[in-house]
């Protein structure tokens, strides 16, 4: 079954149907972006210098097509770090940047 989630923009939010499933899914790639972004961040302190570190490309189609894109290279932290966000279906699509931060925590939200 779905439920809906709510990700919560800069400038308002977005609420569609979206499965658990998905939504551990994407946790599991947010989990391993957060975890790029520390490793990074920390290697850029010890050596002033960040090897390239390939991006967040995110996607779900069910009920709507979801998208989340981010490229770890230009973000210096997890939490100034931020993705752009698609959802569209044969009707609407909404194409925004979100923070990283924010999302994660909507999705841990949504599978608490």
């Amino acid at each position: 079954m779905s439920t809906p989630l709510t990700l919560n923009l800069p400038q308002g939010s977005i609420r569609f149907t979206f499965s658990a499933e998905a939504a551990q899914t994407l946790k599991a790639s947010l989990d391993g972006l957060m975890t790029t972004l520390k490793t990074a961040a920390a290697q850029a302190g010890d050596t002033g210098r960040r090897a390239p570190q390939p991006p967040l490309e995110y996607r779900h189609s069910g009920d709507v097509f979801l998208e989340v894109f981010c490229n770890p290279n230009i973000w210096p932290s997890p939490f100034a770090a931020k993705v752009l966000l698609t959802l569209r279906d044969d009707r609407i699509r909404v194409t925004t940047e979100a923070e990283l931060s924010q999302i994660y925590d909507d999705i841990i939200t949504y599978l608490g």
